[in-house]
């Protein structure tokens, strides 16, 4: 596969019988924005413990990339992870429980925002440390290679992670051992506070090059090149073709962290709002949806509509559902445990 950019048109020919899969992708994103925003107001109204990095703005990056995998494949996630976990068939009940701390939550409320993990839908766990998760979707490329299955493994992060050096340890053991890996950069243009140009020499096709790992790049924003790229190099990486990075540019439109609220002095607000404006993802996909005649305004109205529903009624689940007793202290934590 060569090196290169992606540039995909859609027509409606193109469409065919996949009606339905744009219908289910436009309707992920909404619930994974839906869902942050709700993140967010619990937050401000002091019911979730601790800090929370708000996905919003990069949902066709998640939904693009799930999209093209099984529910076998393996995926490891960032500290903004919520819309991936979401995109690889979480449930927004058990997810919500878990920001609060409930027993009924993913990891039973031990893990948080940031460390909520779903084996039985592949994901492998969200991960606090910056390009922490390389090793461990790496390993599970090894694994799924040595057991001599065809799963491949995602593993997301942002631009920050390019200055890790676990990530370039792993894509070189990935490369000379033809791992079935898929390394997603996430190019939101910032890490943490300051913006990439200041902290990244050259670029990161370059880093994948290096290593002679084929490399796709598309925007982030539209989930239509995202899932044709991702589906690209799923099917190279499940071919026995080794490592494929794909490159996607993206912009969260949040701080860094849920509190994080004023940005002057790092971004200009005239950024937010250019991207917020004219490059929003759901409203790109809700554009072309409609202009392919796939979905009507009704149609998208009232996805957006069940979507709130199905948020609010998530939210009030976790609300509910009480905490872990005392005993739980020590349990899951080792295995057996």
């Amino acid at each position: 596969m060569a090196k290169g950019t992606t540039n995909h048109q859609f027509s409606t020919e193109a469409v065919g019988d996949d009606r339905e899969q744009w219908i289910r992708m436009y309707e992920q994103m909404v619930k994974i924005r839906r869902f942050e925003e709700s993140v967010n107001e619990l937050y401000l109204t002091a019911k979730m413990p601790g800090l929370s990095h708000l996905y919003i703005g990069q949902e066709a990056v998640a939904v693009g990339v799930c999209e093209a995998l099984r529910t076998d494949d393996y995926i490891t996630s960032t500290h903004r992870g919520h819309g991936h976990c979401l995109a690889k068939g979480a449930s927004i009940d058990r997810m919500f429980a878990e920001l609060l701390g409930k027993e009924a939550g993913y990891c039973r409320g031990k893990g948080g925002s940031m460390h909520i993990a779903d084996q039985e839908t592949g994901n492998l766990g969200a991960n606090a440390i910056v390009g922490g998760s390389a090793g461990i979707a790496t390993g599970a490329a090894l694994s799924a290679k040595m057991r001599g299955t065809d799963q491949v493994a995602v593993c997301f992060f942002g631009d920050g992670a390019l200055g890790q050096g676990l990530l370039y340890e792993c894509m070189n053991m990935a490369a000379l051992w033809k791992l079935p890996v898929i390394y997603v950069c996430e190019q939101n243009l910032y890490g943490e506070y300051t913006h990439y140009s200041e902290v990244l020499a050259g670029t990161p096709q370059a880093r994948a090059a290096a290593f002679t790992i084929p490399v796709l790049e598309v925007d982030g924003q539209r989930v239509q090149d995202v899932y044709a790229a991702t589906a690209q190099l799923v099917a190279a990486a499940r071919g026995g073709e080794g490592p494929q990075f794909l490159v996607c540019h993206t912009y969260r439109y949040h701080g860094h962290h849920v509190g994080d609220i004023k940005r002057d002095y790092y971004r200009k607000p005239e950024e937010e709002q250019f991207w917020r404006e004219q490059r929003d993802p759901i409203a790109l996909l809700g554009d072309w949806l409609l202009e392919q005649q796939i979905a009507d305004a009704a149609m998208l109205a009232q996805i957006n509509h069940e979507a709130r529903d199905e948020i609010a009624a998530g939210v009030q689940f976790a609300l509910d559902a009480p905490f872990p007793g005392p005993d739980e202290v020590m349990k899951h934590i080792y295995v057996g445990g």
